[in-house]
């Protein structure tokens, strides 16, 4: 199923949502790889992560969307903009694959069966801090227990504008060791626009 349409939520989340349509309008989309992310390539070529549940929280135009929906997996993906979403409904349908493409708030998203993976590369990185936990008692509300969390933190030394830089160490206190397992190992990807991403594998732990 995809549903490209719009859904109801405050006045906030209305002045955000035509923020983020209007940036993909004037072409102020910076964070746009183009392609699929190296790290995602990477998990995939080391079978880290493989055929199930996915979700894909502020999806973009969804480049990793298309390319978990050929291999088999059953992905949910999300954002606030109508253009992304229009465009990568096109997609997946131009290339005969199925995906639920929402267009949803992701801080009231919520599911009755919890997924078994969440790919985040750039959603948290786009919110305001102070709504960071929130997004991530979301995250761990929709995972299953043992379920992966592949996350992209970015690393932009900015404080005070988006994306937002994701110290590993707030990231630490954030994903805490009560609901999270880290990893011993990580790796670091270069963005496009001049900026690292450290990406590493975390685990739901048991309620």
């Amino acid at each position: 199923m995809i549903d490209a349409g719009g859904s109801s939520g405050s006045s906030r989340g209305n002045v955000e949502r035509d923020q983020w349509q209007r940036r993909y309008e004037v072409g102020d989309t910076g964070w746009d790889r183009g392609n699929v992310h190296p790290a995602l390539t990477r998990w995939l070529h080391d079978e880290a992560i493989q055929p199930c549940r996915v979700f894909v929280p502020g999806c973009g135009r969804g480049y990793e969307v298309v390319e978990l929906a050929s291999r088999g997996f059953q992905v949910t993906a999300m954002d606030f903009a109508r253009t992304p979403v229009r465009e990568l409904t096109k997609r997946l349908v131009a290339n005969n694959l199925i995906a639920d493409v929402l267009r949803e708030d992701v801080l009231r998203y919520a599911t009755d069966e919890c997924f078994d993976a969440i790919y985040e590369q750039t959603c948290l990185c786009a919110l305001e801090p102070k709504r960071w936990p929130a997004y991530e008692r979301r995250l761990a509300s929709n995972l299953k227990a043992g379920g992966k969390l592949f996350s992209l933190w970015m690393q932009s030394d900015r404080r005070d504008a988006r994306p937002y830089h994701c110290e590993v160490k707030e990231m630490r206190e954030l994903f805490c060791e009560s609901r999270w397992d880290w990893p011993d190992e990580y790796f670091q990807v270069d963005h496009p626009a001049g900026m690292r991403e450290i990406a590493m594998i975390l685990h739901r732990r048991d309620s």
